[in-house]
């Protein structure tokens, strides 16, 4: 199910991108996010803090929002998207 994601690069420069869970076109909306998630295809990716790790795959909408959230700051999920496990403090 599609879901919107919105957020910040390093730079101050902001995105907001629909993870459609498609193979082909993973992230509507961002070039920018777009490519982000794009080079890191294939990569092993965190899915939480304690894991687990999966490679990254456009189909596969939790790695997609791995990536978007290890390297961008993410502001705000939309619904439907995939949850990660809270570490305990």
């Amino acid at each position: 199910m599609p879901f919107t994601v919105t957020g910040a690069f390093d730079d101050g420069a902001t995105y907001s991108v629909q993870v459609t869970g498609r193979a082909d076109r993973p992230v509507i909306g961002s070039h920018r996010a777009t490519a982000l998630v794009e080079l890191h295809q294939s990569r092993p990716v965190s899915l939480s803090p304690t894991g687990p790790v999966r490679a990254v795959t456009g189909d596969d909408e939790a790695t997609v929002l791995a990536v978007l959230r290890e390297h961008t700051h993410v502001v705000e999920e939309g619904p439907g998207a995939p949850r990660r496990a809270r570490v305990p403090e």
